[in-house]
C-alpha cells in the first residue's frame, strides 16, 4: 500500500526537502490586524520579522479540522495510508484539529489506514522528524518501520534556543512581564528547550555571544553520536549566527550534516527575530 506523509507549517522544512520527498504541508496561519496569511504560502518569514521589527503584532491560528479532513478523504478515496506528523499539542492546537479530522473521516471510509502522530516538538526539530520518515517512504521502508523509527526520533530529539529579546516570548504568554523587563535591562538570554512538547527555561545568560557558546556545550553535553547525525539549525532571520553557530559545532564535534532553515512566520511571531536554535539526537538507534 502506499505510504504517504502529511504534515503542517510548524515543521519548518526548507522547499527543496518539501517537493523532493513528496510531503503534504497543511498551512497554519498568521494574523496582522484583520488580513490573514497562510504561513509559507501568502507570507515568508523574512517580511513577517521586517514587520516585527518595526513593531507590528502578528498573532497566529491553527490548520482547521476542514483542512485535515480533505487531506484525509483524499488519501481514503484512494486507498492509501496516511501518517500526519503533528506540531507539539502542547504549543499549537493544530494536532488537535487533525484528531478530530480523522475521526470524522472514519465514519465515513472505515478502512481508511491513518494515524495522527503528535510529536512534541517544533521548527526543525519537528522537521528532522518529518525528513526521516518522508526518507524512508522514498525507500520503500514498510509503514511498521516508518512508524517505529518516528517514535524514536520523537523521543530523543533535543531543542536548544535562545532569542534576541524576551518581549515576543511575553506577549505570547511564554514568560511573565516582569521577567521580560528585567531580561531586557539585564541583557539575559535565556537558553531554552522544548520538553513535552512545552518551552522550558534551562539557562540565563548575560550576553548574546555566552548565550550562543552554552549552546554549543550543551549539544556536546546531551548529543549522542553527533558526527552521525543531521544536525539542525533554525534562526529568526540571522542567518550569519546560524553560520557561525554551524561553524561552531562543526569545529567543536565533527559534525558533517546540517540542515539550516529560518524559523517559519506561525513560530516565529511568538519567539521573535533574532532566535537560534540547535536540534539534534540524545541517543543511537540500535539496529
Amino acid at each position: 500500500m502506499t505510504i504517504r506523509i502529511l504534515t503542517d507549517s510548524g515543521c519548518d522544512l526548507p522547499e527543496y526537502i518539501i517537493r523532493e520527498n513528496n510531503i503534504e504541508v497543511l498551512p497554519l496561519s498568521v494574523h496582522l490586524g484583520e488580513v490573514d496569511y497562510l504561513d509559507g504560502v501568502d507570507i515568508k518569514p523574512e517580511q513577517m520579522y521586517s514587520h516585527m521589527r518595526e513593531g507590528k503584532v502578528y498573532k497566529t491560528s491553527q490548520v482547521p479540522p476542514s483542512k485535515f479532513r480533505e487531506a484525509f478523504i483524499k488519501y481514503a478515496e484512494k486507498k492509501e495510508t496516511c501518517i500526519y506528523i503533528g506540531f507539539s499539542s502542547g504549543l499549537s492546537g493544530t494536532f488537535q484539529a487533525a484528531t478530530i479530522a480523522k475521526e470524522e473521516v472514519l465514519e465515513l471510509y472505515p478502512d481508511f489506514d491513518g494515524y495522527t502522530i503528535d510529536t512534541g516538538c517544533a521548527s526543525v526539530g519537528f522537521g528532522l522528524v518529518v525528513y526521516e520518515a518522508s526518507k524512508m517512504v522514498m525507500k520503500g521502508k514498510s509503514k511498521e518501520e516508518i512508524l517505529s523509527r518516528i517514535y524514536f526520533y520523537i523521543k530523543h530529539m533535543e531543542h536548544i534556543f535562545t532569542v534576541e529579546t524576551l518581549e515576543y516570548l511575553f506577549r505570547g504568554g511564554r514568560v511573565s512581564r516582569t521577567s521580560a523587563f528585567i531580561g531586557g535591562l539585564l541583557d539575559i538570554k535565556p537558553v531554552l528547550n522544548v520538553e513535552k512538547g512545552k518551552l522550558i527555561p534551562i539557562e540565563k545568560i548575560r550576553g548574546r555571544k555566552k548565550s550562543l557558546r552554552r549552546i554549543v556545550d550543551i549539544v556536546g553535553e546531551r548529543g549522542v553520536d553527533l558526527k552521525n547525525q543531521i544536525i539542525g539549525i533554525s534562526h529568526g532571520d540571522c542567518l550569519d549566527e546560524a553560520e557561525k553557530m554551524k561553524q561552531m559545532i562543526e569545529e567543536k564535534y565533527g559534525c558533517k550534516e546540517f540542515l539550516i532553515n529560518t524559523v517559519g512566520s506561525v513560530i516565529g511571531a511568538h519567539s521573535g527575530p533574532g532566535t537560534i536554535a540547535v536540534f539534534f539526537l540524545n541517543a543511537k538507534e540500535e539496529k
